[in-house]
């Protein structure tokens, strides 16, 4: 545990060290009010809630979540350092877990600072904020379902912008597996059994059932196994390519 925390601070600084961590919060603030305000008609649709907000939320992290966790990985490999940092007495599962916690939290700063959103829905209206809140705990969830697909997908390429493209396409496909973009392809064909089991994968449905204020144990449960399967694969990929 020493270790993992020794990580965590490491990279959670690193963070703040470079304008990364500036611009990617300014980045995610100004694009989630503009498309919360402007596209989504925050105030015409003249509801006390931030459902409006929440629903773009997969969209916005299908890349931004990707930038972060990008370099996780990548940029080890590329410097190097990732035979330094293996060499030390740190074990494999404290550097993954290490660094998937630091952009896990800083991603979680990153929503934290949206509460100017809750305080004014409260200020317009009176809101279930226990719906609200629901909507947070789903959203960090989200976000470290992504974050652990990034880490993984970090872990096979020293190339920051392979990492992210690829990264993009496999999250993208978590996302939209429950819709009929993805459904309709299946269902001339395939099994019923076997096209439930493919919308089961997708974020957009565990995610709305959480933002409506139902915190299901089956959406935890989905969320936590895609995390840390994900991070397994990532811990497994980093012990075949840390030569390298």
């Amino acid at each position: 545990m020493n270790e993992m925390r020794a990580i965590f601070r490491r990279e959670l600084a690193a963070y703040f060290a470079t304008p990364l961590a500036f611009v990617f919060i300014v980045i995610f603030l100004l694009t989630m009010g503009a498309f919360t305000f402007y596209l989504g008609g925050f105030f015409e649709s003249d509801q006390a809630n931030l459902s409006i907000f929440f629903s773009y939320h997969p969209w916005l992290y299908l890349f931004l979540i990707p930038a972060i966790s990008m370099r996780l990985w990548a940029e080890e490999r590329r410097t190097g350092s990732i035979e330094l940092l293996l060499s030390q007495p740190v074990p494999l599962y404290a550097a993954v877990l290490g660094k998937f916690l630091a952009a896990w939290v800083f991603s979680g700063l990153a929503l934290a600072l949206t509460f100017p959103m809750w305080l004014t829905v409260n200020y317009l209206g009176s809101p279930d904020n226990g719906v609200i809140l629901a909507g947070y705990i789903g959203s960090f969830f989200m976000a470290g379902g992504y974050l652990a697909i990034g880490s993984c997908l970090s872990a096979t390429t020293r190339n920051q912008v392979i990492a992210f493209v690829v990264s993009v396409a496999v999250c993208f496909l978590f996302t939209v597996s429950g819709l009929p973009i993805v459904i309709d392809f299946f269902s001339g064909w395939a099994p019923q059994t076997l096209i439930s089991t493919i919308a089961s994968f997708s974020f957009l449905t565990h995610f709305n059932s959480i933002t409506q204020g139902v915190i299901d144990l089956r959406d935890i449960i989905y969320f936590g196994s895609l995390i840390a399967v994900w991070l397994i694969a990532c811990g497994v990929v980093v012990d075949m390519k840390k030569a390298g």
